[in-house]
């Protein structure tokens, strides 16, 4: 089965800044994939390689095996890119500007498909209005339409809801999340984790551009974030229990971090046992924000901290 993005051994050097360095992974056709990283990672240059406007120094690139520098034009096609950056044509109308972006994939009597979109990305009242007169928000909403109008099967996301308030940032993952059912391939990168947690099944963190961890979501939180219990007992130690590690105590209270379910029902259990009264209890589920601290941290803390849970 062809990837829908294949990236292999890929690498890119800005005079001494490696951005990217042997950056090897697919993302497979329909997935909702994440691409985190701190701000200079490598995200973007791997989405303009991806997207064929940097030319990679070495490895390969594919959009549904369309190769990115040998057969540009049809990977181009396959593939919509909404940019970080808001670009635009101050001299068009919102509608005027998605029929000159589907002129430029050979496009025409396109009106139906625009209407749809702009109906989903609730730009319909601002169809004849003038780019220059559009807020940050909605000006970023135009672009996601110029990336969609040409119905690609493979949708990257670069910061798409960067300035864009709570609202409308529902409505855009409520349209995103249908495409993805109607089979297109979403590539997202963001800095609101918990959107990625959310939506993205499957994760790659980038860090001084190399790939320092790609995994499920759910394995992802599994195995470097698990439960964390802050809870208040009458006395000043807790039992030993495996799969509990004790993270901060200050009197009576505890903060500690299990490895599942079964390590918290063991605590609590040793607790009755030994006949401790808890007084307050509190419990977080995993959370990708700190898997990505830990991860960005470097591998030797999270590999200390994964066998004190072991």
């Amino acid at each position: 089965m062809t990837a829908a993005v294949e990236i292999r051994q890929v690498a890119k050097r800005y005079g001494a800044l490696q951005a990217l360095a042997d950056v090897s992974f697919e993302i497979a056709e329909g997935e909702f994939f994440g691409l985190l990283g701190p701000n200079g990672a490598g995200k973007t240059t791997l989405i303009s390689v991806i997207a064929g406007l940097v030319r990679a120094d070495a490895g390969t690139v594919r959009v549904l095996g369309a190769d990115v520098v040998a057969d540009y034009r049809r990977a181009r096609r396959l593939l919509g890119v909404v940019p970080q950056e808001l670009v635009f044509d101050p001299f068009f109308s919102v509608r005027e500007t998605l029929r000159f972006q589907s002129g430029y994939f050979g496009l025409r009597g396109n009106d139906a498909w625009i209407d749809e979109i702009m109906h989903y990305l609730d730009l319909t009242a601002k169809a004849d209005t003038n780019m220059r007169a559009l807020s940050g928000g909605m000006k970023r909403r135009v672009l996601v339409a110029q990336a969609l109008v040409h119905r690609p099967r493979v949708i990257v996301l670069d910061e798409p809801t960067a300035g864009v308030d709570v609202e409308l940032r529902q409505g855009l993952w409520q349209f995103v999340r249908r495409l993805n059912r109607d089979g297109h391939t979403i590539v997202l990168t963001t800095h609101y984790l918990e959107e990625a947690e959310q939506l993205c099944a499957r994760i790659a963190m980038l860090k001084a551009g190399r790939v320092v961890t790609l995994d499920s979501t759910r394995n992802l939180l599994d195995t470097f974030s698990g439960l964390q219990l802050k809870l208040s007992v009458d006395r000043f130690a807790l039992p030993v229990v495996d799969g509990v590690s004790v993270l901060a105590s200050q009197g009576e209270r505890f903060t500690v971090r299990l490895r599942d379910y079964v390590a918290l029902e063991a605590l609590l259990h040793s607790l009755r046992e030994a006949g401790a009264e808890i007084r307050e209890f509190e419990l977080a589920p995993p959370d990708l924000e700190e898997v990505f601290l830990r991860v960005m941290r470097g591998g030797e803390a999270a590999e200390a901290e994964r066998g004190a849970l072991a």
